[in-house]
């Protein structure tokens, strides 16, 4: 076959696979939108719920949503990426580094309900936090880790090794190089596994059930040892224990859901483009 047109066939096909993947999403992101934006307003978006959260806003839900996104991404981010740094700049190759890698890996696969589980008995029960913003966020963040651990390492691992060595040929010394040469050349890439992981953990319900979520707080929270609000409970909720509700309600609450996850996304591609350019 002329390898013209072997090429053409195969770019068609990737253009159908690329179309396969966007034309689905677009239409979810178009439907939610053009049903969910007759609901928004500044009352649903400031207020309490009322009549049985048939009415009013879903405030505490939105505040509740930041706290555990803020606070799954303080306990998530350091510790995911100072277990990369080292294991790719002082972990040795052997069978214990092997296995450990290896686990991270299949923990990325694990369900999501596996991790509520977890959260439940360890946090919520074993180090009575009880449901809490804190039982809740520490779930979240161990979800995530190894999302953030794997992205991270192959962000190091691209940094060429002649960084390194030119580094500490001027006598810096190894964490100098890190902190100055391979860290700031691998922050796109870590950025990259952070919007991926804050994605994850703003959407997930499951770990949420059993280790912060509240069915219904008429209040905001005060520690980090309350329960709260969340909008991934609060929409599957509204969804399917509230008879009677309009569609609007619930299409709104899913329209502020999927804007949170894309302006936190949208800020960490900005940073990430940001550094690109210094780069």
């Amino acid at each position: 076959m002329n390898p013209r047109i072997t090429q053409k066939i195969v770019f068609a096909l990737l253009f159908l696979a690329t179309l396969l993947v966007i034309v689905p999403v677009g239409a979810i992101i178009v439907i939610i939108v053009i049903k969910g934006l007759p609901a928004i307003s500044w009352d649903f978006l400031t207020t309490m719920p009322r009549n049985g959260m048939r009415a009013g806003g879903i405030f505490p839900a939105i505040v509740g949503t930041v706290y555990l996104v803020a606070a799954t991404i303080a306990f998530a981010i350091p510790v995911g990426v100072f277990s990369a740094i080292y294991l790719v700049e002082y972990a040795k190759e052997n069978l214990m580094t092997r296995l450990v890698k290896l686990a991270i890996i299949n923990l990325a696969g694990v369900p999501s309900i596996v991790y509520g589980l977890f959260g439940l008995g360890l946090f919520v029960i074993f180090l009575q936090f009880g449901p809490s913003i804190i039982a809740g966020s520490l779930t979240l963040a161990i979800m995530i880790l190894p999302i953030i651990i794997t992205t991270s390492k192959e962000a190091l691992d691209s940094v060429p090794r002649s960084y390194r060595e030119a580094s500490l040929a001027l006598g810096a010394s190894k964490w100098q190089t890190i902190q100055h040469v391979v860290l700031p050349n691998a922050l796109p890439g870590i950025l990259t596994g952070t919007i991926l992981g804050i994605s994850r953990a703003a959407g997930e319900t499951a770990p949420i059930l059993f280790t912060v979520a509240a069915f219904y707080l008429p209040r905001l929270p005060s520690s980090v040892f309350d329960q709260v609000m969340v909008l991934p409970y609060h929409l599957y909720v509204i969804s399917t224990q509230i008879p009677n509700i309009k569609t609007e309600y619930t299409y709104g609450t899913a329209l502020v859901l999927v804007g949170l996850v894309l302006m936190t996304n949208f800020i960490a591609i900005v940073l990430r483009s940001k550094y690109r350019k210094k780069q």
